[in-house]
């Protein structure tokens, strides 16, 4: 694929990079209005807790593989993190939906620190989503220059929020 071609396969995925990157944060948004009383058989929080561990090994181990030119288990890797970060969103979902929001019950300074991670987590799960798309789209497009120059930048981002994600969890977890 020539460079002219990379360019307009790019653009044909810039429209649904968009809309998902609308879409998703309104659907999330919408659906923790809904209630629906059914009990899940599992209680969802450590499960998506640890998904969100697992992607932030997976988002590490993916950039020692591309540092080693290991491109094809770079590429599995960062497939496997979006997987993961969709099943950690259905999941998620799914929780907020069958169950009541739980107040975390920490005071003082430990407050403070918590509702500090806990936006800046919720913030950038939701700018993290174009910067994910983008980066892939340039990869599976074969516009590798402009690929490392956004992973970059989304690396760090994608990585702070799985990671706040757990710490989150760690956090709120006595209040269940």
């Amino acid at each position: 694929m020539n460079k002219e071609e990379a360019v307009l396969n790019e653009k044909k995925y810039n429209k649904l990079i968009v809309v998902l990157s609308i879409v998703i944060p309104l659907v999330v948004a919408v659906l923790f209005g809904v209630k629906i009383d059914v009990q899940l058989p599992v209680f969802l929080p450590p499960i998506y807790a640890s998904i969100n561990a697992l992607t932030a090994l997976v988002l590490i181990t993916a950039v020692v593989a591309i540092k080693n030119k290991k491109i094809k288990l770079h590429q599995r890797l960062m497939t496997f993190a979006i997987v993961l970060s969709v099943l950690f969103l259905v999941m998620y979902i799914a929780y907020h939906m069958t169950s009541d929001s739980t107040k975390f019950g920490g005071e003082g300074t430990i407050a403070y620190i918590y509702y500090f991670i806990l936006i800046t987590h919720i913030l950038l799960s939701i700018v993290v989503i174009p910067f994910v798309l983008i980066t892939y789209v340039r990869a599976i497009t074969n516009n590798i220059e402009k690929h490392k120059k956004i992973a970059k930048i989304t690396f760090p981002l994608w990585l702070y929020v799985a990671i706040t994600g757990v710490v989150v969890y760690l956090m709120i977890s006595p209040y269940y």
